[in-house]
């Protein structure tokens, strides 16, 4: 780009040149021969004035004058009296009889012819003339000072483009690195501002443009991990119920199927919440259906018991009077409270106990154990902050999300023991149809 900028400054410099200097060299020609005629002109005036009226054969006397410059006088005849010149008038001579004054050229000569008068009668005239050598010297030099200063005018104007063309060149040149950065991944990479105004509202668009491009990129990578960590469970549960009926010939393959249904719906709830999370703007949104708090809770506590018991441990379930008829909505309450059980299960020791109660107007559902976070509450729930073989820690990240987008708030309410409390507004019961 740089070059291709230089060469439209210098063309476009050259042509500016050329339109200038051509009329200015002529005008210059013109000129200079113009100074030597009206100073051929000027020396045969005075020598027109100087010279005394003369007889037919009277001597005649002509003043002193430049060098290279012929001076002569002739009379009517045509026959040069005095100075220097041809020895008959030439055209230009005999054309100043008439009374005017007479311009001409003569080979490589520019000749000025005056009337020579005496009494308001001319008597002959005085001719001057002087080599066009001379003239076109002084031409010749004035055009190579012309050309001199065009030449400096063009390498300024080169240093000028140069500069232009790199101050031009140099944002988009970075401004592709960039771009050619966020094409090979690093999608960190901004675009940094210039001087130039067309140039940074480009940069700037790239960059809200890389910024969208990132969220949508992360928000993917979100929605495989939160489907990945939450189907995870549910599907483990009902492969192994399912296997544990193949496996016991005494088993009712009905209750089997009916604990394998119960699952299937679990499931089917928790494809379309991790949906409605993907699609969840930033502000809250409102969930579709709602349930009592402690309905909520003891269907996930139904859920889980197993689980816990199979690792010795036990889980129970604690409605506080007030709470437990409040409404929550249910399949984002049943999500958090897995993710909750499961970090219980995987993470924590001893007891654990869901407790449902209103709070100041709003539903809160405490999920505790007996042991205590290995993270402060600042890391807790960032992404990733723990990593283990099942997971990539990531569920308590989701549930606050999923929190989040219902209009409530999961926090550490205390960490020795561990209790997690989730806050969420109470749903309006559904109108009934009279």
């Amino acid at each position: 780009m740089r070059q291709r900028v230089m060469r439209v400054a210098v063309v476009a410099v050259l042509v500016a040149l050329l339109l200038l200097a051509t009329p200015l060299a002529l005008g210059i020609q013109t000129s200079f021969f113009a100074d030597e005629r009206d100073e051929l002109e000027r020396v045969a005036l005075a020598a027109a004035v100087h010279v005394p009226p003369f007889v037919v054969g009277g001597h005649v006397e002509l003043p002193a004058h430049e060098r290279g410059v012929d001076v002569g006088v002739y009379d009517l005849s045509g026959r040069r009296r005095d100075g220097s010149g041809p020895r008959r008038a030439d055209a230009t001579a005999r054309e100043a009889r008439k009374g005017i004054v007479v311009r001409g050229h003569v080979g490589h000569q520019l000749v000025v012819a005056v009337p020579l008068s005496t009494q308001e009668q001319v008597i002959g005239t005085v001719r001057a003339s002087s080599g066009t050598a001379g003239v076109w010297h002084r031409v010749v030099l004035a055009w190579l000072g012309l050309a001199g200063l065009a030449l400096v005018a063009l390498a300024t104007a080169i240093v000028v483009a140069r500069r232009q063309a790199r101050t031009l060149s140099a944002p988009l040149e970075a401004l592709s690195a960039k771009a050619g950065a966020v094409a090979d991944g690093d999608f960190t990479a901004r675009a940094e501002g210039s001087a130039i105004a067309e140039i940074d509202q480009v940069a700037r668009t790239q960059n809200t443009m890389v910024d969208h491009l990132t969220r949508w990129l992360e928000h993917e990578r979100h929605f495989t991990s939160n489907a990945s960590h939450q189907l995870r469970t549910p599907l483990a549960g009902l492969q192994l119920g399912l296997e544990a009926a193949a496996g016991d010939p005494d088993a009712d393959p009905r209750a089997a199927l009916t604990e394998a249904l119960d699952q299937a719906r679990h499931l089917q709830r928790t494809v379309d919440e991790v949906l409605r999370l993907a699609r969840a703007t930033p502000r809250p949104a409102v969930p579709t259906t709602a349930r009592p708090a402690a309905e909520v809770a003891e269907g996930v506590e139904r859920r889980w018991h197993g689980r816990f018991a199979a690792a010795g441990r036990r889980l129970g379930l604690v409605a506080e009077p007030g709470g437990e008829g409040l409404r929550i909505p249910d399949r984002t309450a049943e999500q958090i409270l897995d993710v909750l059980l499961d970090n219980a299960l995987r993470h924590g020791r001893g007891a654990v106990r869901i407790t449902v109660r209103e709070l100041g107007g709003a539903t809160a559902v405490d999920v505790s154990d007996e042991g205590s976070p290995a993270l402060d509450r600042r890391t807790l729930f960032q992404r990733g902050a723990t990593t283990s073989p099942a997971g990539r820690g990531i569920g308590l990240t989701l549930a606050r999300e999923l929190a989040e987008t219902a209009g409530g708030r999961l926090t550490l309410a205390r960490s020795n023991p561990t209790i997690f409390t989730l806050l969420l507004p109470v749903a309006e019961p559904p109108p009934s149809h009279e």
